[in-house]
Formats: structure tokens, sequence, C-alpha cells
């Protein structure tokens, strides 16, 4: 299931986008640790970038989709 969040992000200018922080709707705040993969997605109807994140023991998908961001809660 895929939920919307905020995110802090850093645009180096080699043009990769580096998700930094996301932000829960609550306002909590949660440092990434890793961006391990990056990888375009187009499934149908959804086009976008994929980020392999590690947050703490957890590793978790994070999806760029439309200039909107949603990570994996499964």
């Amino acid at each position: 299931m895929k939920t919307a969040v905020d995110v802090i992000c850093l645009y180096p200018q080699n043009g990769l986008i580096k998700p930094l922080f996301i932000i829960w709707n609550n306002g909590a705040r949660y440092p990434i640790d890793s961006v391990d993969q990056i990888v375009p997605v187009a499934d149908g109807e959804v086009c976008g970038v994929r980020y392999s994140c590690r947050l703490g023991k957890h590793q978790r998908y994070l999806f760029l989709e439309n200039g909107k961001w949603f990570i994996d809660r499964s």
C-alpha cells in the first residue's frame, strides 16, 4: 500500500535527486540513512522513479510519481 508523504531532498548539480528525510502526515520526520538503488518505473498508468531507501533497520521503497512522493508501507 502506497502512502503519500513529504520528502526533503538534495538537488545536486549532477541532477540526481537525493531524498534526505521523510515527513509523515503527523509531522514526524525520519532521516533516510542511504539510498541503495534508483530505478525508473512504468506500470500501466504509473510512471516515475523508485528509490530503495534504508531508514534505520528498515528497507523501504520511496516513489516519485508526477512530482508527488509516496512510500510503500507493505
